[in-house]
């Protein structure tokens, strides 16, 4: 056979079909009657493992044994080969059995090494044993070493090597002393997993003579000791003093000062190491470091966590334990060694692979003639495992042809097997890790149904509890099972009852009305076989008077009181716990049938009393506290909830209703409410307690409406202001008789899914509602408007029914009606839907198009007939497609398809957005909820010329003074046949004012004008639009300059300096709606001539100015100062006054325009303009004619006086000017104080004792204050220089007279260069 054959069309199919038999195929029974007269083909019971060592000393006895009918006999196979046992002696074969026992006492054990296999053989099969390897334990001797003393600095690291000699199995490694005393391990001295001893840092106690490492081998129970190592610790003065007496005998480790240090790794190397372990077995990493003080240790897995439930450290936490890999525990894994001076990393990269494992082992067959089995192999490893089938132990490639067998890789298929066809097959699944093999026999089979449950066996359950009555059969073909109650009712599966495939029958809820015979017969074509079971319910074991919570004064007596129903047919015992442990052994303590009395109550009585009453089938429970005092105190009065009620009693009992009463309980000072009375159904939803009714405070009685087929039980809980008591005991039991159902399903409903079905579907009754056993529900169809008989269908435990082989979308009447086995629920209302709906048949027909406008088509076509929609109408769908435009002559292969869906039965529908001047393709098709329909014909259409798009771009590409050249692209879209283009142009003045606008008329075939006797200087608008015959498009807009004639800046010169270059010119800013920006040559200067005076106020600034910038400032700064410069808004002004400059200091002074869209700045050259300073007035007062009268007036009168103060006067002589001007408080010649915090913050710049003499004529500005600007942009941030300077030459004093403005450049300006596309559109 073909192992590596495809797999051929079909056999999938076939195999889902054989699949459904392997089910059918019998499991091998185990009972020992059963197997005693069946043929049977080996089975492998026992067998040694696959490694087995030996001790020399012993017996080798490789175990095989087998069962099977007849009794197999037993070969084996020794390295591949026959091994005969009668030509040795020493072997013997145990009798019945196929177990080995080879005798090596006076021989070489080595000569019954190797591979051993083991084959039971019967007329039905063989079966193989694993292969089993047969290795002698060893026990070498360690190799003759001469160890070398060892004298190490204290504080370094040391490894101490053992390397014991190989065993088998490897021996167990430890250290130990002279006196076989075990040497401490501990965070800093360790042995790894190899078995050195390793020290972190050696310590002065580590001197030692006796370090001896010892190798237990298992087998053996040998211990086998290496020679002694010899340990010195020294530090650093003493291994200096002894250095030259061990120089030349000993190892010196010195490696490292004997001071602190970082962590390193001594164990494994290298900043990282791989680690390859098997899924399932233990994954043990090792991380051993060096360092000064000992380093910690700590683990963590990169990239997740590590398992907890499987992890575990040892050593000290140097080794990492994970047991039971798998695959998820691959991956890198870091070690973290850590001390007070830092810490080092080392990753273990952990691959994890897999020996062979089970997925699912191939089972034993048991089958009739002509039936079909499937066996199958299925594993799993890594590498993934290659499978191998044997057959009696012969490779199913040489075994003889059989066609009623296949095999596909893990899978063999057996199919219409036929008597003498039994035969034990092997699968043997391998990588390079391990092998699985497995037999499993296929024993064909003819025997009559037997039953192998014992007869007349009596189950007893207790009652709401499920009982299992089984029924274990086995015959071939495998028997069916059916159920009998009583011996007459036949049992289906349902609602109580499940049938299990194993023929258990199971109660889900056991009433005693299940109580009785049953019978289970086991039928198959070669015969039937009966047996009989007997099942009782019983009552349940019950505490009714459960021991209550109790506060006891010490000396005094309790009694819990625990008093129990139960089945009269179980005997219950009764059973007293303290704290969950037995009571003491004192005879203070009385236990009775249904009490517990504790007699002089001590103090360590406290605690938890539990009642358990047990019988054979179940048992209950209760439990109270008992807390010991010293004396009752005066009690206050107390608020809280109502005890449960008591002694609840049925009463007025009919078929729908029944009389409820009870005895209130104590209400604890506050009055009852109301009473909540609560049922269980105990058939349907037992263990679930529903709110049935509520009654007044001071009734005790209630009469309960009920249901059908409901075993009931009811409680009821009080209420006072408090809060609910708890629930009263459960009444007794009350059940209703079954009846027909009172209602039928509801949201029924039907709708088809496919062409030819429908399917009905219902929210099916739920247990409560179905009122009787056997509940099921009749499915009535037929199809609407047809004279034809009701079909119907009966259906239990399903909420749908699917109705095959229905036309196509047709109306079907259905009802779904719910009866059980006492009778019919009412009539079931009739529902109306529709079977499953197909695509449509037919495709709409005179398809036209009126064409409206040039962007706008009415479509109109004939509907499809009702029957070929084959469905619900949901609307039709318009394709359509622009082919090209009429001037073109070829397709555009890139125009995409659009649609437009039109809801309902439509016969026209329009088409917007459509372009002028094309070509359109249209085709229609119909819709349903299935699909769309096939297309109608193609239909094509033009539309008329429509007005063109803007032209494609604008540009200004030659400046003049009184001319524009205009540049321009044709649309993108012409929409039509171009007749032309319009261009309007208007002038707009500084305040943004439009002139008249004049139009031009060009031809079509022209992409350029030139505008003549334009105005120099000035700012033009331009409109540029395409024209069909339908009129204008939209136009596209422009803006441009003409050039202004240029005026040279006359500077000012002072003494020593050159004039400065005049500004670069700056280009106008244009835009299109092709390209958004246009820069266009420079035109020429922005300003004009620059005048600077000084008045009384200030600085006065004037300019001259051309352009139409939206910013313009002043700005300053203190010549030779390296400050930012400081400026003030100047916007729709030629001239400015800079006030509260500093007297006697020079100024720096420059005009800036700046352009908003995209910073374009324009300046004016500097100028240089000094601010007088303050003159030093010594006015002898002695001189004035009005200060001698007066003093002679004053002489007259007090002449003393006045010869005191004429003396002091000419002490002073002159004084400062600034106590004249706090004498005098003039405004006009009160000079700026330093705390009014205008210039201050300058004067750290500049020296006060500057000798600037003043200019003639000049005056100090009055109180002048000029604030800050918030930005301290220079033009050196806007990509132009500033050293410029106009000379001081004072010709400009007195020409101007500065014009008092308040600062208005505050919140107008930030740091961020303006928008030029603003600055245009603020003159538009």
């Amino acid at each position: 056979m073909d192992r590596n054959r495809k797999w051929e069309p079909g056999f999938g199919a076939v195999l889902l079909i054989l699949m459904s038999h392997v089910t059918s195929a019998l499991e091998v029974p185990l009972d020992p009657k059963v197997l005693e007269g069946l043929p049977q083909p080996p089975t492998i019971t026992l067998q040694s493992p696959k490694d087995y060592i030996f001790d020399p000393r012993e017996n080798i006895v490789i175990h095989c044994e087998a069962k099977g009918k007849p009794q197999p006999s037993f070969l084996w196979t020794r390295n591949g080969t026959h091994f005969d046992m009668e030509k040795d002696s020493k072997v013997l074969m145990k009798p019945g059995s196929g177990t080995l026992v080879i005798d090596i006492s006076g021989e070489k054990a080595e000569a019954y090494e190797g591979t051993y296999q083991c084959a039971a053989h019967n007329e039905h099969g063989t079966a193989l044993s694993n292969n089993i390897v047969i290795r002698q334990s060893r026990s070498p001797l360690w190799s003759k070493e001469r160890n070398e003393a060892i004298v190490v600095q204290m504080g370094v690291s040391l490894v101490l090597q053992c390397r014991p000699p190989a065993g088998l199995p490897p021996p167990v490694i430890f250290w130990m002393d002279n006196n076989f005393q075990k040497l401490p391990l501990d965070k800093r001295v360790s042995q790894a997993l190899n078995g050195d001893l390793y020290f972190s840092n050696v310590l002065p106690e580590d001197t030692r003579s006796d370090y001896i490492c010892y190798a237990r081998f298992p087998h053996t129970q040998t211990i086998q000791q290496k020679q002694p190592i010899s340990v010195n610790v020294l530090n650093m003065e003493t291994m200096n003093e002894t250095l030259a007496a061990f120089y030349n005998v000993t190892d010196f480790y010195s490696d490292s000062p004997e001071g602190e240090r970082r962590p390193g790794f001594m164990l494994p190397l290298g900043p990282s190491s791989t680690k390859m372990v098997l899924r399932g077995e233990t994954l043990e990493l090792e991380c051993i470091a060096e360092g000064l003080p000992t380093p910690d240790i700590s683990w963590q897995k990169e990239g997740g966590e590590l398992p907890s439930s499987r992890m575990s450290y040892h050593n000290f936490k140097k080794t990492l334990k994970i047991s039971d890999v798998n695959e998820a525990d691959g991956g890198n894994y870091r070690c973290t060694a850590t001390n007070k001076l830092g810490s080092a990393d080392h990753i273990i990269k952990v691959t994890v692979k897999a020996a062979p494992f089970w997925i699912s082992a191939p089972r034993n067959l048991i089958l009739a003639p002509n039936e079909t089995g499937i066996l199958t192999c299925r594993v799993n490893g890594e590498p993934k495992p290659n499978v191998h089938w044997f057959v009696n132990g012969v490779p199913m490639d040489n075994a003889p042809e059989d066609r009623s067998r296949k095999v596909e890789d893990d899978t063999v298929i057996l199919s219409s097997v036929q008597t003498g066809s039994s035969a034990v097959y092997q699968c043997n699944a391998s990588n390079e890790f391990g092998y699985l093999m497995a037999n499993a026999f296929v024993s064909v089979l003819a025997e009559p149904p037997r039953v192998l449950t014992p007869s007349n066996q009596v189950y007893k359950v207790i009652t709401n509890n499920p009982a299992l009555l089984h029924c274990a059969s086995f015959g071939s073909p495998i028997p069916t099972i059916t159920w009998f109650k009583d011996s007459q009712i036949s049992i289906k599966n349902g609602d109580p009852y499940v049938i299990h495939e194993n023929g258990t029958l199971e109660i889900n809820v056991a009433q005693p009305l299940n109580s009785g015979k049953y019978t289970c017969i086991a039928t198959n074509n070669l015969g039937i076989k009966e047996n009989h079971v007997s099942l009782e319910v019983k009552e349940p074991t019950r505490i009714l008077k459960q021991p209550e919570y109790k506060v006891v004064q010490r000396g005094m007596s309790a009694v819990f009181e625990c008093k129990v129903k139960h089945d009269p047919s179980l005997i219950p015992t009764v059973i007293w716990l303290k704290d969950k442990g037995e009571l003491p052994d004192d005879e203070r303590f009385e236990v009775d049938t249904d009490s517990l009395t504790i007699k002089d109550i001590r103090d360590d009585d406290e605690g938890t009393y539990t009642c358990i009453m047990n019988t054979t089938l179940d048992q209950d429970s209760a439990s109270a506290m008992l807390t010991v005092v010293e004396a009752t105190p005066t009690p206050a009065i107390v608020y809280e909830k109502p005890d449960p009620p008591t002694d609840l009693e049925l009463t007025d009992q009919t078929e729908r209703s029944v009389q409820l009463t009870w005895t209130p309980g104590d209400e604890h000072n506050s009055l009852t409410q109301n009473f909540l009375v609560q049922y269980e159904d105990l058939l349907h939803q037992p263990g679930v307690w529903i709110n049935l009714t509520e009654v007044a405070g001071t009734s005790t009685t209630a009469q309960l409406q009920l249901s059908p087929y409901v075993y009931y039980s009811f409680r009821v809980l009080a209420r006072n202001e408090v809060g609910y008591s708890g629930p009263s005991e459960p009444s007794s039991q009350y059940r209703t008789n079954p009846a027909a159902p009172d209602e039928n399903p509801s949201d029924v409903q039907g709708v088809g899914t496919e062409p030819n079905n429908l399917v009905i579907s219902w929210t099916p009754l739920t247990g409560f509602q179905s009122n009787g056993p056997g509940l099921e529900y009749k499915v009535l169809w037929k199809q609407k408007d047809v004279d034809e008989e009701w079909s119907s269908k009966s259906v239990a435990n399903l909420s749908r029914f699917v109705v095959s082989g229905t036309p196509t979308y047709v109306p079907y009447e259905f009802k779904v009606q719910a009866f059980n086995d006492y009778g019919s629920g009412p009539d079931a209302e009739v529902v109306v839907g529709y079977s499953g709906e197909d695509v449509p048949l037919s495709a709409p027909d005179s398809v036209q198009v009126m064409v409206q406008n040039s962007t706008l088509a009415e479509v109109h076509w004939e509907p499809v007939s009702s029957p070929s929609v084959q469905g619900k109408l949901q609307g039709y769908k318009v394709y359509y497609r622009r082919l090209r435009g009429l001037h073109e002559t070829q397709e555009q292969a890139d125009q995409q398809e659009q649609v437009l869906t039109f809801s309902g039965n439509r016969s026209e529908g329009r088409l917007p957005g459509l372009q002028p001047y094309s070509v359109y393709n249209l085709f229609v098709k119909v819709l349903n909820n299935k699909g769309e329909g096939p297309s109608s014909l193609n239909t094509t259409f033009e539309t008329p010329e429509g007005v063109p798009g803007p032209p494609s771009f604008l540009n200004v590409v030659n400046f003049g003074l009184d001319s524009l050249t205009l540049e321009w692209g044709p649309p993108m879209n012409n929409n039509g046949r171009l007749a032309g283009y319009t261009l309007i142009y208007q002038a707009v003045n500084n305040t943004g004012e439009l002139g008249p606008g004049k139009v031009m008329t060009l031809q079509a075939n022209k992409t350029t004008v030139t505008l003549d006797s334009l105005d120099s200087s000035m700012l033009y608008k331009l409109y540029l639009s395409a024209r069909t015959i339908k009129g204008s498009g939209p136009n596209v807009s422009e803006e441009a300059s003409t050039v202004m004639e240029t005026t040279r800046i006359q500077p000012t010169v002072e003494t020593g300096k050159g004039p400065t270059e005049p500004p670069h010119p700056t280009s106008p800013i244009t835009q299109s709606l092709h390209s958004p920006f246009h820069k266009v040559p420079p035109v020429g200067p922005t300003f004009g001539t620059v005048n600077t005076s000084v008045s009384e106020e200030g600085a006065v600034i004037s300019w001259e100015y051309f352009g139409h910038h939206k910013n313009m400032f002043v700005e300053y700064i203190v010549e030779n100062s390296e400050e930012n410069w400081k400026k003030e808004l100047v916007n729709g002004t030629h001239s400015h006054t800079i006030k509260g400059l500093k007297p006697g200091t020079s100024y720096r002074v420059r005009v800036v325009a700046r352009d908003g869209a995209d910073g374009t700045v324009h300046s004016t050259s500097e100028v240089l303009v000094t601010v007088p300073a303050v003159p030093n007035r010594q006015v002898d007062i002695a001189t004035q004619g009005w200060f001698i009268g007066l003093m002679c007036a004053i002489a007259l009168l007090i002449l003393v006086l006045l010869i005191v103060c004429f003396i002091k006067r000419n002490k002073g002589g002159k004084y400062p000017v600034k106590e004249k001007e706090d004498a005098h408080q003039d405004p006009e010649i009160q000079p700026m104080k330093e705390d009014d915090g205008t210039f201050g913050e300058y004067r750290s710049m500049e020296s006060d004792t500057e000798d600037h003499k003043p200019l003639k004529g000049s005056r100090t500005p009055s109180n002048g204050t000029v604030r800050r600007d918030e930005s301290d942009d220079s033009l050196v941030d806007y990509g132009e220089g500033g050293d410029g300077q106009f000379n001081e030459d004072g010709s400009f004093i007195g020409q101007y007279s500065g014009k008092k403005e308040k600062d208005t450049h505050e919140g107008n300006e930030s740091s961020e260069a303006p928008s030029p596309v603003n600055a245009m559109n603020s003159f538009v």
